[in-house]
């Protein structure tokens, strides 16, 4: 559901309290912090028995679901928020209304952070790095390879929300397959992080491919023909691999260790522990390319050294071998009255001999080693 069929246009320079659960919980002071979420909304639902149940507002599904939780033994409703690029006020409200952590509301409107797994009280905050592969779109002024963004997930009891950063990796395939399917929305919060998880990993797998079969074509064509356009782009791939290193590699260890968190549900652990398997092969798979991608960048620079060398030592055989007849009509360009040859009959074609048969052989000893 759209934030624009929820709120109207709200004036960020007004300030609202939030709406806990019921009026009661308004106060009367007109000195407010923060406002709801309107033009950051994306989506958000209450899931109450693995259905969606309509709201009116974010307030209201809060409200449905922990009256459900309270009324039955197996509580298992919960509110899923989907905001992107959300400004600090809005972020602040729903830390009033679901009881986020300040400084995990602090990460996640600040962006670029570290990827993590952080646990505050009975709730998970969740920071998972987004990778695209861009080679297929307009590049952009750096040149980059691999665009990169951020996803923060908080996890609660009840609730779940998603604050992304970025144009890359969006959410609405994740909650249209689960919506789909019963069993995979009923699963609860957890179930909704493995699949966001999930869904960035696989993500990672594709790029990593991708990178992969970059990595594969500029080695064939490190040995065919080496410029120094060539090295540039060995360089930026070399770059864009850290990037995507620096986005796996910090993810790993949290989510080896989330399978064993008390937060997480038993049923759901063994789900952890294969999106944690997959995790590991993009890790060790970006681990093997950063390596050749080195390896690449050496065999460019040694091959490009090899080819200098080469067009030196061409280079300097034929100034060898143009020095003969240089040397040889420089002397007899000297200007002596006694020179011998000089008056010969065949003087002239006798030194056109020499320089000939001279050249010839210097020519001959270059090829012979190689040089030419």
């Amino acid at each position: 559901m759209r934030s624009t069929l929820l709120f109207p246009r709200i004036n960020r320079h007004t300030r609202v309290l939030p709406t806990h659960l019921g009026a009661s919980n308004v106060s009367a002071d007109p000195v407010v912090r923060c406002v709801p979420p309107a033009s950051s909304l994306v989506e958000f639902g209450a899931y109450i028995d693995g259905k969606k149940v309509a709201a009116n507002g974010i307030p209201e599904a809060v409200r449905m679901v922990r009256e459900h939780n309270e009324a039955n033994e197996m509580p298992g409703a919960y509110v899923w928020v989907g905001l992107h690029e959300p400004a600090a006020p809005e972020v602040e409200w729903l830390a009033e209304v679901f009881g986020l952590h300040p400084l995990a509301v602090e990460d996640a409107i600040k962006a670029h952070q570290r990827p993590k797994v952080e646990r505050y009280g009975d709730s998970l905050f969740v920071v998972l790095k987004t990778v695209a592969f861009l080679d297929g779109e307009v590049p952009t002024a750096s040149g980059e390879i691999i665009g990169t963004g951020e996803i923060m997930v908080f996890v609660g009891p009840d609730f779940v929300v998603t604050v992304r950063h970025g144009r890359y990796c969006p959410l609405g395939d994740v909650r249209e397959k689960l919506e789909s399917k019963a069993k995979l929305i009923s699963r609860g919060p957890a179930g909704v992080l493995h699949a966001i998880a999930d869904h960035v990993v696989d993500k990672y797998l594709q790029v990593a491919d991708l990178m992969q079969a970059e990595l594969e074509e500029v080695e064939a064509a490190v040995f065919a023909e080496v410029s120094s356009r060539d090295i540039n782009r060995i360089y930026q791939l070399k770059r864009e691999m850290l990037e995507l290193k620096r986005a796996v590699g910090p993810l790993q260890t949290p989510f080896n260790a989330l399978p064993q968190r008390r937060s997480i549900p038993s049923e759901m652990r063994e789900y952890f522990r294969d999106v944690g398997d997959h995790l590991s092969r993009v890790c060790e798979q970006v681990q093997a390319s950063n390596e050749l991608s080195d390896s690449i960048l050496q065999a460019a620079l040694a091959r490009s050294n090899a080819l200098a060398n080469e067009d030196m030592r061409k280079i300097s055989s034929w100034v060898a071998i143009i020095s003969v007849p240089t040397m040889i009509a420089g002397i007899y360009g000297m200007n002596f009255e006694h020179m011998p040859e000089v008056k010969a009959v065949y003087g002239y074609p006798l030194v056109l001999g020499v320089m000939v048969v001279a050249c010839t052989l210097l020519h001959r000893a270059f090829r012979r080693n190689g040089w030419l």
